[in-house]
């Protein structure tokens, strides 16, 4: 069941603001513009907030009716979230510089300063076709020696440059799309954008990020992966998919999230695909009885 409302703008801005509210993410005009599921001119967006009854407007952020909280709960993660970005962004450099790696970004929650427990700093890698675990094997082993520093790197998607289309067209997945921070490649992730362009579909307002300080294209010395090549890359690359599969499954078993092929590895064993989904659509549902969570 959807709420009756007189436009579909009006439709849009709560379930924008519901998906948000999942995440105890308040927006600003700018951000319910761009991840608005309606394509809308800026103007056209605030005329309609104006008028809209069940939208809440506080310190210049906009939420469902009776969550005015999670304004100073932005706030605070914001504020705590800044240091570990920092240091995030030279991480991603740093990742960008290993051998068959072609474009770092900076994912979840802290791409968008919404940390809300520990540091965790999550990453999406692009890399050469057919040297995708290889590829991970260093950036795992640049991870755990990070933990030593208390800084925990999540390299949890790994694509390759054959297959940047992702297989799931739905609002969670361009959500994690539009919201991701490219860090080094800039030129893959411009290859990924256009890879993907039926996000144009759930955020028609949507553009691509912007650019972060030293993003460049090429960040990999490639003699690097000389040693790496040929026939002797070839086995080293089987035996490095095999060893690491086998070991992620061992220690976090096996998920419905979870996907690992030569050009795909997709390690989320906690469902927030599914979970996400679930708690959007209880919010739709309160919508739909002019409720909201308090």
């Amino acid at each position: 069941m959807s709420p009756n409302f007189s436009s579909s703008l009006e439709r849009a801005i709560l379930e924008t603001l519901a998906y948000s509210d999942v995440f105890d993410y308040p927006l600003t005009l700018d951000e319910l513009h761009r991840y608005l599921t309606y394509p809308a001119a800026k103007d056209e967006l605030l005329n309609c907030l104006m008028t809209l009854r069940g939208v809440a407007l506080t310190l210049g952020y906009y939420s469902l009716p009776h969550r005015t909280h999670i304004v100073d709960t932005r706030l605070e993660r914001e504020s705590a979230s800044r240091s570990a970005f920092r240091r995030a962004l030279v991480y991603g450099r740093i990742l960008g510089r290993f051998p068959f790696v072609r474009m770092v970004a900076m994912t979840g929650s802290l791409a968008v300063l919404n940390l809300s427990k520990e540091a965790d700093m999550d990453y999406m890698l692009v890399t050469t076709p057919e040297r995708l675990w290889l590829a991970r094997a260093f950036a795992v082993t640049f991870g755990r020696f990070m933990r030593l520093f208390g800084d925990k790197i999540c390299v949890n998607v790994l694509v390759s440059e054959s297959a940047l289309e992702w297989d799931s067209h739905d609002l969670y997945a361009a959500r994690e799309i539009c919201q991701m921070i490219p860090i080094t490649g800039m030129d893959v992730y411009l290859r990924l954008r256009e890879a993907n362009a039926w996000v144009a579909n759930y955020l028609p307002n949507a553009k691509f990020a912007s650019v972060t300080r030293d993003t460049i294209s090429r960040y990999s010395p490639r003699f690097l992966e000389l040693p790496f090549r040929g026939k002797l890359g070839d086995l080293l690359e089987t035996w490095a998919m095999d060893f690491q599969v086998k070991k992620i499954t061992h220690t976090y078993g096996t998920g419905a999230e979870a996907r690992f092929s030569s050009d795909l590895c997709q390690g989320n064993f906690h469902n927030h695909h599914a979970i996400t989904d679930r708690s959007f659509r209880e919010r739709l549902a309160l919508l739909a009885d002019g409720e909201t969570k308090s």
